[in-house]
């Protein structure tokens, strides 16, 4: 399994981003948890199969409808942890 940890950024908070992100996610069977930080960003840990990392990818990259997605890093990283859900947190 594949883990990613990416930083949205742009006008990704107040506006459902997360919850999007969590539907997202679970239509692609893709496990970990999505936040928001301090600095107006998302932060976002994400497991599952490389192809769906990548279409997951490619919809942060869209954002949800009233967001509006200036950048998205994504990189992968070795994650000792394994999720078995998506969760919104804090």
């Amino acid at each position: 399994m594949e883990s990613m940890h990416c930083v949205v950024s742009g006008k990704v908070q107040g506006v459902n981003f997360r919850a999007w992100t969590f539907d997202q996610a679970r239509n692609l069977n893709i496990n970990g948890w999505v936040r928001n930080l301090q600095d107006s960003q998302v932060e976002i840990i994400a497991q599952g199969a490389e192809a769906d990392l990548a279409e997951f990818k490619k919809r942060l990259l869209q954002g949800s409808p009233l967001s509006r997605v200036e950048n998205v890093k994504c990189e992968k990283m070795d994650y000792d942890k394994e999720y078995s859900n998506f969760e919104i947190r804090g």
